[in-house]
């Protein structure tokens, strides 16, 4: 492997260029070779793949599996939520997401009928009714408050809940153990306690829904008597994890992109049409789920490079939706940017089976945020906000706001 590029401590998680944009190091590499042959400091051989096109054509292909139990998975530069193996991990039951055909489609495919635009649909003014419920338990509160813990994390814990047939009450469970098995601060082992913890609740869960099936998602699949409950855990654990996580720091983290553009702000402002698009463009510009890996199967001719077998490939979705080559001006926030074709929910087989869930949840989010609190403001300088750069799924921590008249 010829002119190799070591990987430096933090190389995919220092924002140094900002709080919403890709690391430099990362900006330079695309720019050099989108396609780019690297070093990890145990001496193993990688490759990361930086380019739009590249990202998209590697998602694609089936000579990149996504099974972590052919490949060696690394965490050099504390990839959030990644743990360090020296020998291939088992496949966990139930994540669809970490598996290949037919393993894959035989448990997608169950899902399929959940997550399709009707049905995603026939919940939207639910959905909304939900968001508006939370802005007046929102409206209550006296200023300044933290964002996240009043409003983008109980929205889509609500709403996945509900869908999922998990008790909102047990919501400190799954909240805080999914924070933990995604935080890169923690060692190993706590994260598997964490992962451990929540999937032993769920799996009580399911067993239960099995014998007495209710009206939601976990009660269709446990009805499936060709699952196992190990699967309809590792299920159950995907769908709940991605379910509120992602939505919630797009939320979040959007709410201070937009309130660190306020000419952008102002153009949502005075055209709310314009959120449906303005939501996909916050999508691609941030690109909370950055870091995916696959495992190349065979030698593979890629990208100008050959890959070879068993070689561990990650893949920067941030940095391929800031592609000058795709997306002109792609460091700029512009809310009437037509962003469709984002990278952002993935590409091919393992394409966010949720994101029409997402889209509906964001849109009714910050339509209803910016209409009952015109005057929304960061109750603290924008350099002290919280950034996720400990965690698998980026954002803030914390978002303390405050507004200066009563919402309406």
């Amino acid at each position: 492997m010829s002119h190799t590029v070591p990987v430096p401590h933090g190389l995919l998680t220092e924002r140094d260029a900002g709080p919403f944009d890709p690391p430099r190091q990362i900006t330079r590499l695309r720019e050099a070779r989108p396609v780019s042959p690297m070093v990890f400091p145990d001496g193993h051989e990688g490759w990361i793949v930086t380019g739009y096109d590249a990202v998209r054509r590697l998602m694609a292909d089936t000579r990149f599996s996504s099974r972590q139990d052919i490949g060696v998975l690394h965490e050099p530069y504390e990839i959030p939520g990644m743990p360090t193996f020296t020998e291939p991990s088992p496949q966990q039951p139930g994540l669809f997401i970490s598996m290949d055909p037919p393993d894959h489609t035989r448990l997608r495919k169950k899902l399929i009928g959940a997550f399709t635009v009707k049905r995603m649909k026939q919940l939207e003014e639910h959905i909304i009714d939900i968001v508006e419920r939370q802005l007046d338990e929102l409206a209550r509160l006296t200023p300044p408050v933290d964002l996240v813990k009043e409003f983008a994390l109980p929205v889509p814990s609500l709403v996945i809940c509900e869908m999922l047939g998990v008790p909102y009450t047990d919501r400190e469970n799954f909240q805080v153990n999914t924070a933990r098995f995604l935080n890169t601060e923690l060692p190993f082992e706590e994260k598997i306690a964490a992962f451990t913890e929540l999937s032993t609740y769920l799996a009580a869960l399911v067993t239960r829904k099995r014998a007495e099936p209710g009206e939601d998602i976990l009660s269709d699949l446990a009805r499936h008597d060709d699952l196992t409950i190990e699967e309809l855990t590792g299920v159950a654990f995907l769908l709940l994890l991605a379910g509120h996580e992602t939505t919630a720091n797009m939320l979040g983290l959007g709410t201070f992109a937009l309130l660190e553009h306020p000419e952008q702000l102002a153009e949502l402002r005075a055209d709310p049409d314009l959120m449906p698009g303005a939501v996909e463009e916050l999508l691609r510009y941030l690109s909370i789920a950055d870091i995916f890996f696959r495992y190349a199967v065979d030698d593979i001719e890629f990208g100008g490079e050959t890959i070879g077998k068993g070689s561990t490939v990650i893949v920067s979705l941030l940095a391929a939706n800031r592609d000058p080559e795709r997306f002109e001006n792609p460091d700029t926030l512009d809310v009437r940017r037509e962003a469709r074709g984002h990278l952002s929910f993935g590409h091919g087989i393992h394409q966010c089976l949720g994101q029409q869930l997402a889209r509906i949840e964001m849109r009714a989010g910050f339509a209803g945020l910016l209409r009952r609190f015109p005057t929304l403001h960061l109750a603290i300088p924008a350099g002290e906000v919280k950034l996720r750069t400990n965690m698998r799924i980026y954002g803030v921590h914390e978002l303390p706001v405050t507004w200066t008249e009563t919402a309406q």
